[in-house]
């Protein structure tokens, strides 16, 4: 029988059961913490917080006026009609607060046939044109490789901005925003105005022969050309400043904090006290100082949205969504009010880590996003699917409850946080409806009973992984992305060789036996493969077990495909240059890679017998 712990008016759960359904009680010291950053909601939430509904649904209201998004009205009483509009709209009832009325469809968009595709760490996709860390010209040559297979997708990490100082953020789900993206992945020769300046290529491309990806230096090679093309054309195509101009608000905010951001650090918490709130007057005085280094920053942001045009363009790209942001960054300064201030994310402490996890990123206080109308959360769902078909929501469990670590605590003292997951997972739907966007929830780890019922309702694919599994992969379900392993877990030739188990022994993430248990259960996932046969014969089996899955998407990294033996990210680790290590094979040489083909033929087949 399922055991619900105890959730108080805070959200706050004073118990919580870990993956052998052991039930641990949360300190008292933690929920009073936690509580006080939280805060108390104001009486009269209830009566003013948006409605989420579907057509066909009684409202919480007897009747009222509906302004639509098309600035037209309907008169609705106590229930949508089932013609009502899908949409974003405002409802005044009698007497009432006039309040957000949310009206989803309640399923996500699905594909109607299934597809395989490929997994891309694009910063590790280097060309010999690039300037040492892959780019959006690489992407557009991976999907045309992609498509030239019979590929039907192609999924990517996340590409959202980091702060644009001098020291880069190397991690993609340690963002300062997830509402625009990362300018270190524009290709320089390609955006508007370039074929004007001499964006120095020679020095460029030369970034390229290291062993690993030099985020620092390539961010300050790139921002140093991008600006002079700037300078030198930026004004010259009317189409920036109206697509600026219809960008809104938000652009406006995301350019003015990286513009203070340059002059004075990429922790807004560190900044001059007058500059914290982004509606102060002292903001508007600085923006009307640096007028050219903000619209600097809100051009790249358009040439970004050109070349991911020209690079996704035929075929569903599926971005990753962060679980969260950077909490010095420019969501966090903008939304100030709404992230928790005095918590971080992470997750209880399991079998794969003792300790628990801090992921460093405040959590969304989910009173303050309802009374903020969900528009953080619609914004960051808009922003990453946008353009390209497809969203992946990096722990999806996170839409249910998430691990609040105090701050100055250790990440086994946090107690879990409940949200409204039921008007989430709606938001999610109507979003992905709008953009004809297939949504992947990333449910891995210890996964509580309901959500994956939930992400069902809703049209959410689940992702199953060969490495965690118990059923073979034929037996898997069909509404699911199916894959072998992801950027956090070894790569199928670094467990096959030893070699990943050798590294986390270096940099110490478990005992030897530990380790060596965690690999045979592993190797017990590819059956039918001698102990003394090659790497490559092992990703062949694996791909082929992978192959036999029903599910709707199938996918396959490109680490397996070329036998990379290093996984992208070893979670734990500091001293390793996670997210930093470039893949073995130059873009170019991709398409005629033996093994790569050997696994896109097999993922063909096994689609082509559905």
């Amino acid at each position: 029988m399922t055991r619900t712990p105890p959730t108080d008016e805070w959200g706050i759960d004073s118990s919580w059961l870990d993956a052998l359904d052991e039930e641990h009680q949360v300190d008292p010291a933690t929920i009073d913490r936690l509580r006080e950053v939280i805060g108390t909601p104001p009486a009269d939430l209830e009566d003013r917080a948006p409605i989420v509904a579907r057509p066909g649904d009684a409202l919480e209201v007897d009747e009222g006026e509906v302004t639509l998004e098309d600035g037209s009205t309907r008169h609705v009483d106590g229930e949508l009609p089932e013609d009502f509009p899908l949409g974003y709209h405002w409802l005044q009832a009698p007497g009432g607060p006039r309040r957000r009325l949310v009206v989803s469809p309640g399923r996500c968009w699905l594909p109607d046939g299934r597809a395989w595709g490929w997994a891309v760490q694009l910063y590790a996709t280097r060309s010999r044109a690039g300037w040492g860390i892959g780019d959006l010209a690489d992407l557009r040559a991976v999907r045309e490789m992609a498509a030239g297979q019979g590929a039907g997708f192609v999924l990517i990490n996340p590409l959202h901005a980091v702060a644009p100082t001098p020291q880069q953020e190397a991690s993609p789900y340690l963002p300062a925003t997830r509402r625009f993206r990362n300018p270190v992945y524009l290709r320089v020769e390609e955006v508007p105005g370039a074929d004007a300046v001499d964006v120095g290529s020679d020095a460029g491309r030369a970034l390229g022969e290291g062993g690993l990806i030099d985020r620092d230096a390539i961010w300050a090679r790139k921002r140093e050309a991008l600006r002079r093309v700037f300078d030198a054309t930026g004004r010259d195509d009317p189409a920036f400043p109206e697509w600026w101009w219809y960008q809104g608000q938000k652009l406006q905010d995301w350019a003015t904090w990286c513009a203070l951001a340059d002059v004075h650090g990429p922790d807004w918490h560190a900044w001059p006290e007058e500059l914290r709130d982004p509606r102060s007057e002292a903001v508007g005085s600085f923006v009307a100082g640096h007028e050219r280094d903000v619209a600097f920053h809100a051009w790249l942001q358009w040439a970004l949205q050109l070349q991911l045009e020209r690079a996704t363009e035929g075929m569903t790209v599926i971005q990753d969504l962060p679980i969260g942001v950077a909490g010095g960054g420019a969501d966090a300064w903008t939304w100030q009010d709404v992230l928790a201030q005095g918590a971080t994310v992470g997750a209880p402490p399991d079998a794969f880590n003792s300790q628990g996890q801090d992921w460093g990123s405040p959590p969304l206080v989910p009173w303050q996003l309802r009374a903020a109308d969900y528009e953080p959360f619609v914004e960051s769902i808009r922003a990453t699917m946008a353009g390209a078909g497809g969203l992946r929501i990096d722990h999806v469990m996170g839409l249910f409850r998430l691990w609040w670590v105090p701050s100055g605590g250790s990440a086994a003292d946090g107690a879990y946080v409940r949200y409204p997951a039921e008007d989430l997972l709606d938001i999610v739907a109507l979003e992905s409806h709008r953009a004809q966007a297939v949504v992947v929830g990333e449910d891995l780890g210890t996964v509580e009973d309901g959500v994956r019922e939930a992400m069902a309702e809703h049209g959410i694919l689940s992702y199953r992984l060969l490495w965690f599994e118990e059923d073979p992969p034929a037996e898997w379900p069909q509404t699911a992305m199916a894959a072998i392993s992801t950027h956090d877990l070894p790569t199928v030739a670094g467990l096959w060789t030893g070699s990943d188990v050798e590294e986390q022994r270096e940099h110490g993430t478990g005992t030897d036996e530990e380790l060596e248990r965690g690999r045979r259960s592993l190797l017990e996932k590819l059956p039918g493969v001698r102990r003394n046969a090659k790497p490559e014969t092992a990703v062949k089996r694996a791909h082929e077990l992978l192959a036999q899955a029903p599910s709707l998407l199938l996918s396959a990294t490109l680490d397996d495909a070329v036998g990379e033996r290093r996984r992208p990210n070893m979670p734990g680790t500091t001293d390793r240059p996670n997210w930093s290590l470039p893949l073995p094979v130059p873009v170019e040489d991709l398409p005629g890679h033996p093994l790569l083909t050997t696994v896109a033929r097999t993922l063909a087949a096994g689609v082509g017998r559905s």
